[in-house]
């Protein structure tokens, strides 16, 4: 595709957006975004990957695809903002346009948005973006669907895919059952294995710590003889995660109500399934990930009170530190 310029609107200019951005660019696309009310850091991140700042309204009416890459609680305002921005923009539409939703959102709320496109004349694609941003030397993996039975959509997934020679890797979700949805439900069953270990890994080292720091220290050596990957994990992957807290309390929210709609579709109002009585005063499997997001805002909350050296981020960073460094040691042995 790099032979042919797109002119492509990223929202927001966030670590992944801006990541993704760069690559389209490095290709020779031409990439739009908005900096209203954006951090210097931000618009610095945004210059340097080459992205355009430009008012909403003309980024809206003047890109061909729009690929929204943003925190999931803000997903579907900035589709209905789009919509809006087409709408009034009062200037004649030329040429078509696709909306492509790439968030950590669950196959409800993405329906939900694309909802919002009917009758719009804009094509909408349902994406999830699997790892971290990409670069010169890594690449994440975009999964996207559509609807079947559209073949306006099915024609802009096609393309969409080729974006891959762009140095993202790109696989269209097709075949049975695969519809707008289907990747959002492959990002929560990813992101609700990956990132939920890591929820239940500050979970209980928290619990382990609050007993007794004995009863932590003697979980981390018991981890350390019988678990060495497991600890690993924590060393590496705890101390990353604590600053992207406050993003994963909604994307958790999001899985819980994923985990929840698929799960308990057969259960009745009375809380029987076909599978046998279930407790009704319970919302349901999707209860797990309730939780890791009450974790992860805990996290977000101790790391605005008590920083990195204090309270729950502190006992955490501690138990990491100390997990590496018997595990190194353990390697010379």
């Amino acid at each position: 595709m790099a032979h042919l310029s797109r002119r492509i609107a990223v929202i927001a200019a966030g670590e992944m957006g801006a990541a993704v951005a760069a690559r389209l660019v490095k290709a020779g696309h031409s990439v739009f975004t908005n900096l209203d009310g954006r951090s210097q850091r931000t618009r610095q991140r945004a210059s340097d990957a080459g992205m355009q700042d430009v008012p909403f309204t003309q980024m809206a009416q003047e890109t061909e695809w729009m690929l929204s890459i943003l925190p999931p609680r803000d997903a579907v305002d900035l589709a209905q903002k789009y919509v809006d921005a087409l709408k009034g923009s009062g200037k004649q539409r030329s040429g078509r346009k696709v909306y492509v939703d790439c968030n950590a959102v669950s196959p409800v709320t993405v329906k939900k948005i694309a909802s919002l496109f009917e009758g719009s004349g804009v094509t909408f694609l349902d994406a999830g973006i699997i790892g971290g941003p990409p670069s010169d030397t890594y690449s994440s993996h975009i999964y996207a669907s559509a609807d079947p039975s559209d073949e306006d959509a099915q024609t802009a997934l096609k393309e969409f895919i080729e974006f891959e020679k762009c140095g993202i890797k790109m696989t269209a979700l097709q075949g049975d059952g695969a519809d707008i949805g289907s990747a959002s439900a492959l990002k929560m069953s990813y992101a609700g294995i990956t990132k939920g270990t890591t929820g239940l890994f500050c979970t209980m080292i928290l619990a382990a710590h609050a007993s007794s720091p004995s009863t932590s220290s003697a979980l981390l050596h018991e981890m350390a003889y019988s678990q060495p990957q497991l600890l690993q994990r924590i060393a590496r992957g705890v101390p990353t995660s604590i600053p992207k807290a406050y993003r994963w309390v909604a994307e958790m929210e999001e899985i819980s109500s994923f985990v929840d709609s698929g799960l308990r579709k057969d259960v009745d109002s009375e809380g029987v399934s076909s599978d046998g009585p279930r407790d009704s005063e319970a919302s349901g499997e999707g209860q797990i990930h309730q939780g890791m997001a009450n974790i992860f805002r805990r996290l977000e909350t101790a790391l605005e009170k008590d920083g990195k050296d204090e309270g729950d981020i502190g006992t955490l960073l501690a138990f990491a530190k100390e997990a590496g460094e018997v595990l190194a040691e353990k390697a010379k042995s």
